[in-house]
């Protein structure tokens, strides 16, 4: 089969290159996936790039431990371990293996079973790819860690992107009052989305208004947890994602260990989390996709030879939404030695 596979930690259009490799072979608790469409999330080029460095100490010291990545799936389930009955070969599905394995830029992929939900109804393969990440990674910073209830204020800081673009519409869903910060050219892109209320911050900044907020999502930027609670209310909450950072051995972690450190110190709570893919939450996003609430937001299509390229603008930081790859169309015939 066709995989993009890297060898070494470096640019993603020079280390990321077009191997052919074998079909992977399902576990007992395993799903292998035929590939229709995958997406390119942040997380891909800091795992091309190994940065911050801090993270090589579980990815790989001096090479990736993961040749193939790509974190997100939707395909057809094309063979079933002994365990995983709950899928059959045939079934659309969707979800994610990152930090399980990753493997999704390629034609197949082995998954475990419990990351896997089927595939929303009402989207094609590659809507469904940019589902996974972004939208598991807004959903449970606003319901668990954010504890998100009807008619709060959350102010989202980074709202035109992957994950931000499906905030607005989970929180909305929620019955939430958003504020949305983007750039002067997406603010009617988040307008579309739900929002009610909008700033750009290239002329405004989000941090120095009255407004207070029940939530603050901070999704990028490099504001620190001291600027950030000044827009809270006494007992509000601010969720650390990820965010901006210049320094290649920590990244942002800096800046999460620091809210973190100064939360029990003030009224407001201050946390930060990774993302856990699991089926249950797909499900759920399933549900708020098929009832209308949810629809993803695509920028950009490639294909799987063009995976370094989606990589590198995804790096640039200016994607509106997801940027998705097709991998081979729905009616492309299954070949188990393809």
């Amino acid at each position: 089969m066709k995989a993009i596979v890297s060898r070494d930690y470096g640019p993603p259009d020079e280390v990321l290159e077009p191997e052919d490799i074998e079909v992977p072979v399902p576990g007992d608790d395993d799903v292998v996936v035929r590939v229709h469409a995958t997406s390119a999330n942040p997380a891909d080029w800091h795992l091309v790039r190994g940065e911050p460095y801090l993270a090589r100490v579980q990815l790989g010291l001096r090479r990736p431990k993961n040749q193939v990545l790509g974190c997100d799936v939707a395909g057809r389930v094309h063979a079933v371990g002994r365990d995983a009955s709950s899928f059959q070969v045939g079934d659309a599905v969707y979800g994610s293996p990152i930090m399980r394995g990753f493997g999704a830029f390629a034609e197949y992929v082995r998954v475990p079973v419990d990351l896997l939900a089927r595939k929303p109804a009402n989207l094609s393969f590659e809507q469904a790819a940019a589902v996974p990440v972004a939208a598991l990674t807004a959903l449970q910073a606003l319901r668990d860690r954010g504890r998100l209830q009807a008619g709060q204020r959350v102010l989202l800081i980074g709202a035109s992107g992957g994950i931000g673009t499906f905030a607005i519409q989970i929180a909305k869903a929620f019955g939430a009052e958003v504020t949305a910060v983007c750039s002067t050219r997406n603010l009617e892109l988040v307008r579309s989305l739900g929002a009610d209320h909008v700033i750009d911050y290239t002329t405004d900044d989000p941090i120095r208004g009255e407004r207070r907020y029940d939530l603050v999502l901070q999704i990028v930027g490099t504001a620190t947890p001291s600027h950030c609670r000044r827009v809270l209310g006494p007992q509000g909450t601010l969720v650390q994602i990820s965010g901006d950072a210049s320094g290649r051995w920590i990244g942002p972690f800096g800046r999460m260990v620091r809210g973190r450190l100064l939360s029990p110190f003030v009224s407001q709570r201050i946390t930060s989390f990774v993302m856990t893919p699991n089926g249950e939450d797909l499900q759920q996003l399933t549900d708020l996709v098929e009832s209308g609430r949810v629809t993803p937001v695509i920028d950009r299509t490639y294909s799987l030879t063009e995976v370094p390229f989606a990589v590198r603008y995804v790096e640039e930081g200016h994607a509106r939404g997801k940027v998705v790859v097709t991998v081979a169309p729905d009616d492309q015939p299954d070949h188990g030695d393809a």
